[in-house]
This record gives structure tokens, C-alpha cells and sequence, in this order.
């Protein structure tokens, strides 16, 4: 069973964490299924970009994103290469390492 390597993040995981997943799960259910309650104000329908992650390792074993996450993704807060929408990237049967932002561009939160 992969490993998702989940870096510190100040306010979702301060220690960081290793959680095992599911190939076919998203990262953001596996993260959400082990405490780490990742912002997803759109209820996973790929409409905003509050779930967005790095993938810094193993991204590509991930699917390529569609044309719907490509869209979502140039509205997100520190876009980068590794970037992903987590409610989106389906895990594999590789490790990965994902990083969560410290900051999401949310103009509703919906208490995730």
C-alpha cells in the first residue's frame, strides 16, 4: 500500500505525518480519512482551489491533471510545478510527498 508523506504544515499538521492509502482514493480522502482536514469548500467537485497541494515526490505516478484541474489550478495561491488539486489526484501505487500551502484563496469557507 503506497505511503503519502505529508510535510509540517502549521495549521493542518504540525508534526507531519505518514499515512498509508488506497490506490484509487484522492490524496484529499486519504488525508481527510487520517485527521488532516484539508480546506475543500467546493466539496471535491473541482470548482475551487482550496484543496491545493505540492506533490514534491512520486507526482508522477499521479494521473495528469485534467483540463478542469489545469483551469482551477491557475487560480491558486502559489502555483507551482508540484502543484495539485488534492481532491483530485487519484493515489497510485507509488510513495509520494505532498506539502500543503500555507495559504488558499478562499472567498467562502464552508467550516472544513
Amino acid at each position: 500500500m503506497p505511503r503519502i508523506i505529508v510535510l509540517p504544515n502549521e495549521r493542518y499538521c504540525p508534526e507531519g505525518m505518514v499515512i498509508e492509502a488506497e490506490p484509487g482514493v484522492t490524496l484529499l480522502d486519504a488525508a481527510l480519512a487520517h485527521g488532516i482536514d484539508i480546506e475543500h469548500a467546493c466539496e471535491k467537485s473541482c470548482a475551487c482551489t482550496t484543496c491545493h497541494v505540492w506533490v514534491r515526490e512520486g507526482g508522477e505516478s499521479l494521473a495528469p491533471p485534467s483540463e478542469c484541474e489545469d483551469d482551477m489550478l491557475d487560480k491558486a495561491w502559489g502555483l507551482d510545478p508540484d502543484s495539485r488539486l488534492s481532491c483530485q489526484a487519484v493515489v497510485d501505487d507509488k510513495d509520494l510527498v505532498v506539502e500543503i500551502p500555507r495559504y488558499t484563496i478562499n472567498l467562502a469557507s464552508e467550516g472544513h
